[in-house]
């Protein structure tokens, strides 16, 4: 039997290496894919805090308008005191 030419042995390495290097880049890419998308649902979570404090802040901020808007009917309303005398 002949042995291959060495330009075919030399290409079939090659090819080989090439393999390997693309399997290993292939593995390299989804731990970087992987650790993207965990830092991706990291910060989806504090979004979603966040947006619930300031909602939170936004329903207190409104209620307090509310309240001040209330009292200042009521002081409106509350007959005035004359200068009243503690002796």
């Amino acid at each position: 039997m002949k042995t291959p030419p060495e330009s075919f042995l030399i290409f079939k390495e090659e090819l080989k290496k090439a393999r390997l290097e693309k399997e290993r880049l292939q593995k390299e890419y989804e731990a970087k894919l992987s650790e993207m998308n965990i830092e991706l649902d990291r910060l989806k979570e504090q979004i979603s805090a966040q947006q619930e404090l300031m909602k939170t802040t936004l329903e207190y901020a409104i209620r307090l308008e509310e309240n001040l808007d209330t009292f200042k009917v009521e002081v409106a309303n509350t007959p005035t005191m004359k200068k009243k005398s503690f002796h």
